[in-house]
């Protein structure tokens, strides 16, 4: 038995039931639990420091999830042997629960505040990432650390017209819809997920059947929070106040900023150098000798500048670049651009511009995914790169970093939808998004580009793929709202929410949203969504305009591809012993060709980017499986010559014997100079004996047959 443990449990409503605890491990951080379904444990532990730092004026928080690889009983890859840097799955399951957890906290918390969640036991039919939100918020719980939780995190599918919570993986296969859902007691915080053209009004749905299954994991979390007594949390003062230079700042600068941002420039940087201009005149004009104090002069201007601009927006229904609330940057996109590359496209939106390409290749191309729960292949994936010069900064390239992660899955998970199937497609993907200007929602113009890109390679996509940010700024004491379509970084910034929504013109294939303040009504949520798919239309309509539908023919230099499929029993007569044949004919063409065993039947890949090439290698390969029939004409090469005639491979592997008889039809009285070792002639197979399975073959009857001459009298 463990001591001194506190346990409460959450049954689920097929019977399945998630258990926290918390008293028996890691009793040095400001909290812990351990959450367990089935085999599965996660460890949540979260620290907190007593002070805020100099000059921080934000919640300095890390959330890192990681899986053991013990935990599913294997030992990890490479030369070191250990668990290393988080994998972009890890990194993906904790960029979900930060963005569940961050808002959460109170505005002016600013001490450093790590939480980390270790996955130490799996289990094959329980998906942890589901899990992790409540693991961390229920740490949070039984700490003193102030945050306005509790909060969980649910999965929710829809398999077979069916929702369900928490589903296992092989219920997962079959759904039309997956979405990550977090929560508190009275709002949704954060969605991530997938689907199959789904609805506006199923996601709706999906949303508020989780937020009820949410709402009872907060009440266990609040009972377990009573039990440790952990009601009470510490106290706080993270924040410098000084009330008489925040009433000077507002009185002399908010009607000078609220102008400002009144004249809607498009361009941001002449937008940003204005208002930047007025913080600069207000402190040349205090001097050097004030009595305020000077480190809250930049977070006042900042709050001043966000109320002006959010009033002109919630007040007169105005945007910081002088567009309606539901209106679309203007758009314009090419194909083709990079002429090396398989398949290419830009796509700028206002001053976010995304050059993307689309790289075919083969099997041996694939992703291997080698993680502690999930392993196996990958042959989609969309890599999506944020250089600094894109927004006019000087930033150091350390490859990418967690956003730069997080916007490449929401992307592919938005194309991903209407992908050929792998029957119709025999090549790996591999997407990549360069985002050369970024104002705004660089991640949905990476979905427009991809779509483009996969269009003009030729890949046979279903629908083209289009996505939208939106934002929302709203004033809960006025309850005034508005919602806007393809939202500015600054109204990101400024704004209360971002939601960004793909889909075809059928319906939603996926969705990210995060909340910045206390939820979102559902009927506000519902009004967002149909203004979004409004966004998302007129964008489909501008790309249609550039290409409406895959190319029909693959660009010259893409590689070509042929599939086949062979009996089992002749997979090892294409290899070849040692590999020797299927290497043989490689070199001798240059085709690339990949084997292996599928439902117990060989499929063979071959791949090149020359058609000469890859004929000549797809004819090789059917001489070798191909089966000898009677009747058929052969071109066949003399391998050895007899007394009684020669033996001719036929076809590749398989001899047969030319009797001296059936070379001609005049009559040969030996071999001598009929024919030589290496010669290329026509034959045809006559027969096969059943005993032996030896071939006859025949020259003459493919040789015109001599008339008979009448004899003389």
């Amino acid at each position: 038995m463990l001591p001194n443990v506190i346990s409460k449990s959450i049954k689920l409503e097929d019977g399945r039931e998630i258990i926290i605890e918390t008293g028996a491990l890691a009793k040095q951080a400001d909290g812990a639990v351990v959450v367990r379904m089935g085999n599965a444990m996660l460890l949540a532990t979260v620290v907190s420091k007593k002070e805020a730092a100099e000059g921080v004026d934000f919640l300095p928080m890390s959330v890192d999830y990681q899986e053991k690889f013990a935990a599913s009983g294997k030992i990890p890859g490479g030369f070191l042997k250990r668990e290393g840097r988080l994998s972009d799955y890890e990194i993906l399951i904790s960029r979900i629960v930060d963005r569940a957890i961050r808002p959460i906290f109170p505005d002016d918390y600013h001490a450093d505040t790590q939480i980390a969640i270790t996955l130490m036991s799996g289990d094959a039919d329980v998906l942890p990432d589901a899990l992790a939100g409540l693991a961390a918020s229920a740490a949070l719980a039984v700490s003193d650390i102030p945050f306005n939780g509790p909060i969980s995190e649910v999965r929710v599918a829809k398999i077979d017209g069916n929702l369900i919570i928490n589903p296992t993986p092989t219920q997962l296969q079959s759904a039309s819809m997956e979405l990550i859902v977090a929560g508190s007691m009275e709002y949704i915080l954060m969605v991530e997920g997938e689907g199959d053209e789904i609805s506006e009004d199923e996601m709706v749905e999906a949303l508020q059947f989780a937020h009820e299954e949410i709402k009872r994991h907060c009440q266990v979390q609040k009972e377990l929070e009573a039990a440790v007594g952990k009601e009470t949390k510490r106290e706080y003062s993270h924040e410098k106040e000084d009330k008489a230079l925040f009433e000077k700042m507002r009185s002399e600068l908010y009607d000078k900023i609220y102008e400002v941002v009144a004249r809607q420039l498009a361009n941001k940087s002449q937008r940003g150098e204005l208002v930047k201009a007025i913080k600069t005149e207000f402190v040349e004009a205090l001097g050097d000798e004030h009595e305020y104090e000077a480190s809250l002069i930049g977070p006042y201007f900042s709050k001043i500048h966000k109320e002006a601009a959010r009033n002109l927006t919630l007040n007169e229904k105005k945007r910081l670049d002088g567009r309606k609330t539901d209106e679309i940057r203007p758009i314009w996109s090419v194909v083709d651009y990079l002429p090396s590359a398989h398949g290419s496209a830009v796509f700028t939106r206002g001053e976010t511009q995304s050059v993307t390409t689309c790289t075919l290749g083969t099997k041996m191309d694939e992703q291997m995914v080698d993680g502690a729960t999930i392993s196996g292949y990958n042959k989609f994936f969309l890599h999506y790169n944020f250089p600094g010069f894109s927004t006019g900064e000087v930033k150091i390239n350390r490859g990418p970093g967690r956003r730069e992660v997080g916007h490449g899955n929401l992307a592919m998970r938005a194309l991903k939808k209407v992908l050929p199937s792998e029957a119709e497609n025999p090549y790996t993907i591999r997407i990549v998004s360069d985002i050369l200007e970024s104002n705004g929602s660089s991640s949905m113009a990476t979905v427009c580009a991809g779509s483009l890109a996969l269009m003009d390679a030729g890949i046979k996509i279903k629908a083209p793929v289009t996505g939208i940010a939106m934002g929302m700024i709203s004033d809960a004491k006025t309850g005034k709202y508005s919602i806007l379509s393809d939202i500015l970084g600054d109204e990101d910034h400024l704004g209360d929410m971002d939601f960004k929504v793909t889909g075809t013109e059928k319906g939603i294939t996926a969705c990210q949203m995060d909340l910045k303040v206390e939820g979102l009504d559902y009927n506000v949520l519902k009004e967002a969504l149909y203004q979004a798919k409004e966004g998302r239309l007129h964008i489909l309509r501008e790309i249609n305009k550039t290409l409406a539908a895959p190319k029909e023919e693959l660009k010259p230099h893409t590689p070509r591809s042929f599939n086949m499929m062979i009996p089992k029993e002749l997979i090892g007569a294409v290899i070849g012993p040692g590999g020797k044949v299927i290497q043989e004919i490689q070199k001798d063409t240059g085709a690339t060709i990949i084997i292996e065993e599928v439902d117990n039947a060989g499929k063979i890949n071959v791949f090149s980017n020359n058609e000469d090439s890859m004929n000549a290698a797809i004819s090789r390969i059917k001489g070798i499986v191909a089966q000898p029939e009677i009747g058929e004409t052969y071109t066949g090469k003399v391998k050895n010559i007899m007394p009684f005639g020669a033996f001719v491979e036929f076809m590749p592997g398989k001899d047969g014997l030319l009797h001296i008889s059936e070379i001609k039809w005049e009559r040969l009285e030996n071999m001598e100079g009929v024919l030589e070792p290496g010669e290329e002639i026509m034959v045809k197979l006559i027969d096969v004996d059943k005993k032996t399975g030896k071939f006859k073959l025949s020259r003459k009857v493919l040789l015109p047959k001599p008339e008979k001459q009448e004899k003389k009298d």
